[in-house]
């Protein structure tokens, strides 16, 4: 098993809101939002925006960048952050910095990005300070600098910001901007994973797994990384599939190995597709099916997965040649489920406060 455990494939997160709305409309522009009466808080919002109030510039680019109460413009959007931005908000600095990274609104702009993360980063903002973090360590609009990028991430992490808690965690694991420490890495790894963030939980799972840092545990392993699968975790559920599938940590389980490999093939994961392809040719777990194995088999090569030609090509003289024209339709029409990002998952979760 592959450790594959830190890196956060989606890491930008947009906060949604700054400091407490004060008395007058702006309390009633937080009253309806909490009715979810968007409508309302829009009304509420766009004259005081319009007269430089930064609570509402940076209110009205929340509601353009997600259409609540109004059409979704993320030209609109970047226009009210931007405002907000320049007057020195914090918030609004990290969501315009996020808008120039993703190129939303505006024309993708490493460097701008990097600009007003900075901007927002010193005044203490976590999420800014774990972005800059990632910019670092990317190198994208900076030069790359792990001990940049470890120390922005620690100051979100100090802050309680779960990502940045285990991102911090695997520079310790992997020796990246700091000597390589097991046991600090486990313990980023823990925080992150107790405040329910599915990457931490998938991350500590695989210490466990492993015995680095810790004591290996393979029963611990897997509550971790059945926490993280329930949460979508496409890696995690691989590895939770291979636990099941070895009987490590769990009575062996073929049936519940290839659902585990079933949802993380959906996703687009090379090995779940090629255990799955394995699975079906060999009727292990699930009812054996030629056509299915060497679609799964096909993808998991098209994927990268180097292995998957040899077996695909073993498989293919057991099949009849309708049988290997139906795999391959099947291959060619299929796509990968979208998972939803670390950025769409706190856009649902995060509004005005």
């Amino acid at each position: 098993m592959k450790k594959m455990k830190w890196l956060i494939p989606v890491f930008l997160i947009l906060i949604l809101m700054s400091a407490p709305l004060y008395a007058g409309d702006l309390q009633d522009a937080k009253d309806a939002v909490h009715r979810q009466d968007y409508k309302t808080a829009y009304k509420l919002l766009l004259p005081l925006a319009e007269q430089g109030d930064v609570q509402a510039q940076n209110n009205l680019g929340v509601m353009y960048d997600q259409g609540l109460g109004v059409v979704k413009n993320y030209q609109e959007a970047v226009k009210w952050y931007r405002l907000a931005a320049e007057q020195g908000d914090a918030i609004a600095q990290s969501s315009l910095g996020i808008m120039y990274y993703l190129g939303q609104g505006i024309q993708q702009d490493y460097q701008k990005a990097v600009k007003w993360y900075q901007h927002s980063a010193e005044q203490g903002k976590a999420q800014a300070q774990y972005n800059l973090g990632w910019m670092y360590f990317q190198g994208l609009g900076i030069v790359k600098n792990y001990q940049e990028a470890v120390k922005w991430y620690r100051l979100a992490a100090e802050q309680g910001d779960a990502i940045a808690q285990s991102s911090l965690g695997g520079m310790y694991d992997e020796g990246m901007g700091v000597p390589q420490d097991y046991q600090e890495a486990v313990k980023w790894y823990r925080l992150a994973a107790e405040k329910g963030l599915h990457v931490g939980q998938h991350n500590l799972g695989m210490m466990y797994y492993m015995g680095d840092g810790i004591d290996q545990n393979y029963k611990e392993a897997l509550k971790w990384l059945d926490l993280a699968a329930q949460q979508g975790d496409a890696q995690a559920q691989f590895n939770l599939g291979l636990m099941h599938d070895q009987g490590l940590g769990v009575a062996q389980n073929y049936q519940e190995a290839a659902k585990q490999y079933r949802l993380a093939a959906e996703q687009g994961v090379p090995q779940a597709q090629f255990n799955l392809g394995l699975m079906y040719y060999s009727g292990q777990g699930i009812p054996q099916h030629y056509s299915s194995a060497h679609m799964w088999l096909s993808i998991a090569g098209s994927n990268g997965y180097k292995d998957a030609a040899t077996k695909r090509t073993s498989l293919e003289k057991k099949m009849s040649p309708s049988q290997i024209v139906k795999a391959q339709e099947m291959a060619r029409s299929w796509k990968p489920k979208k998972s939803k990002s670390i950025v769409e998952e706190f856009k649902e979760k995060v509004w005005l406060k």
